[in-house]
């Protein structure tokens, strides 16, 4: 079940859910990271953060802290250090603007 606040957001906004979930070709470096040469944003941020899990990238003090090891800077603009909050942000530049 989809909570009203998400339905609404959908509904008000069906771009930004597009934006999402459309697959977009991936730049190369994104392309190695990934594994595979088309994603959705949605899921490339899916597969960063489940990367971030299993290598147990976060601060163990600051979970909000991820530290980048050298596959991960690749994609993060070689930030050794990146907050989660800008974790979105920063995969969203590979992604390609479309007009609106």
């Amino acid at each position: 079940m989809i909570p009203h606040r998400v339905k609404k957001t959908i509904a008000d906004s069906p771009m930004k859910l597009a934006d999402l979930i459309d697959l977009a070709n991936l730049p190369s470096t994104l392309r190695e990271f990934v594994g595979q040469p088309q994603i959705s944003r949605l899921g490339c941020f899916m597969r960063v953060w489940s990367y971030i899990k299993t290598n147990n990238l976060q601060d163990p003090n600051n979970k909000n802290v991820v530290n980048c090891d050298e596959k991960l800077k690749n994609i993060l603009l070689g930030k050794v250090k990146i907050d989660l909050a800008e974790l979105p942000a920063l995969v969203k530049l590979h992604f390609p603007k479309h007009p609106k």
